[in-house]
């Protein structure tokens, strides 16, 4: 069966869908972009962003992604710090007033009806280029930074990915996540590699994301642990929609730490694992369950080494908690610094100041970010917290508030559908952690605010905790 990309007004075969990039190249070229140019992809899922990167990636440019929600103010930096021939966006990307744009619509208007002169993709020339991808952390503790990537080790980096999860040909990829970012890029690059079908559904309404599914066939669904929750509670609701999920073979989740109850809550109602993963903007895809492993996010992928190691840097044995490190030779070339310059980063272990284990199997367990705060006398971890009361049943964020007396105040923001009310929680609470541990202050929410990676939003919180302590 032919590969076919749907959308939400079209079906494609992948064929088809290639001879419209190449038809889009050659109307980029007639705008001056040429191997090597640099150009900003700004705008929201859909087939002409997919059919925008593959004619970029053919010309050989060097592609600037950034999140079509991201603020004008920013998106004026990246444009200037990368020097960015042009800006390919949508209608409903945020620009600054007066910048200079080409929308895909304008693209495909005037690519319709041309003969390519090339008669089938070759990315060769971008796999060659150094600055092949520019992407941006999360920002989610700080300002974005740009991450610059090779073509090649990219595409290497996703043949590992697809040779350890086990991608088809005959698969349909349903990625509920946005493309601009790695995981989301990830699973379009991988559906090209491997010729398999891709859906582009609308990630943010998982109602029609799931009918689009149903319709498809769709066989494999990434996304993370927030939709994975939403679309449980849809199924509940609406349970007609039920053999969508029912009918797909794996479900991989990622961008966020998986709790237990989530896990469980799917394998009792699907029969089927949540095939959790690790990976960063920064050493690419690294770890990941699969159908025969689903343990933890899995084992290192082919030619990746993950180790553990103390505060002195040395390893650690298996079961010991650490630092994780990474050594894979898909990392990336360096950091974009402020005048556009490539602060190149070596090659051997790199740290990810993310806290984990490693079991005598070799599988890794992320427990979170590596974030102390020194309270009544002791180190904490709020990320080990959260796992420990998530394991117990309460989906809990902590932010950390500066205290004279204690050191650090807990403020902790629980999830609860139910809209039980905090000193319900508080209770829970006490009876779940040590006294050094217990928040000074429980907020209620019917659902954690989100970043644009799907990830729970700290600085949102943050914000919130503070405004809550100013009043």
């Amino acid at each position: 069966m032919s590969a076919k990309i749907f959308a939400h007004d079209s079906v494609r075969t992948l064929d088809d869908f290639e001879y419209e990039a190449l038809q889009l190249a050659q109307v980029l070229r007639e705008h001056g972009v040429g191997p090597g140019d640099r150009v900003t992809l700004k705008a929201g899922n859909s087939a002409p962003w997919v059919a925008s990167l593959l004619a970029l990636m053919h010309i050989g440019a060097s592609i600037v992604l950034v999140d079509q929600q991201e603020h004008i103010e920013e998106t004026r930096r990246i444009v200037l710090r990368t020097g960015s021939k042009l800006v390919l966006c949508d209608e409903d990307a945020p620009l600054e007033e007066g910048q200079e744009a080409l929308y895909l619509y304008e693209l495909l208007a005037a690519s319709v009806g041309r003969t390519p002169v090339d008669r089938r993709l070759d990315v060769e020339a971008w796999c060659d280029l150094p600055d092949a991808l520019i992407m941006w952390t999360s920002g989610s503790t700080g300002s974005p930074k740009g991450v610059v990537k090779s073509g090649r080790k990219f595409l290497k980096n996703l043949e590992r990915n697809a040779d350890q999860v086990g991608h088809r040909a005959d698969d349909v990829l349903l990625p509920l996540l946005p493309f601009a970012h790695q995981y989301g890029l990830s699973m379009v690059l991988i559906a090209w590699l491997r010729r398999c079908s891709l859906v582009i559904a609308p990630y943010k309404r998982l109602d029609r994301a799931l009918v689009m599914a149903g319709l498809t066939g769709a066989t494999v669904i990434d996304a993370t642990p927030a939709s994975y929750r939403s679309m449980l509670n849809l199924v509940s609701r609406k349970p007609i929609l039920r053999p969508v999920l029912a009918g797909a073979r794996m479900f991989c989740a990622g961008a966020a730490p998986l709790d237990e109850p989530l896990v469980e809550a799917y394998a009792e109602e699907f029969g089927m694992p949540l095939l959790d993963s690790y990976g960063s903007t920064e050493l690419g895809n690294i770890a990941f369950a699969t159908l025969e492993n689903p343990v933890a996010c899995g084992r290192a992928m082919e030619g990746i080494r993950l180790r553990v190691v103390d505060e002195e840097g040395r390893p650690v044995a298996a079961g010991a908690v650490g630092e994780l490190e990474v050594d894979t030779p898909d990392a990336l070339e360096g950091w974009l610094d402020e005048s556009g310059t490539l602060e190149a980063v070596p090659p051997g272990w790199q740290r990810t100041g993310d806290l984990g284990y490693l079991d005598e199997w070799g599988n890794v367990f992320v427990l979170g970010r590596k974030y102390a705060v020194h309270r009544m006398g002791y180190t904490l971890y709020p990320e080990l917290i959260q796992r420990s009361v998530e394991a117990k049943g309460c989906s809990a964020r902590i932010v950390a508030l500066p205290d004279e007396r204690r050191g650090a105040q807990l403020v902790f923001f629980v999830e609860d559908g139910e809209g039980r009310p905090a000193a319900y929680w508080r209770e829970q609470l006490r009876n779940m952690l040590a006294a050094y541990e217990r928040p000074d202050r429980v907020e209620v929410l019917g659902s954690f605010p989100l970043n644009r990676n799907g990830k729970p939003d700290m600085r949102a919180m943050e914000k919130l905790a503070k405004e809550a302590r100013a009043a």
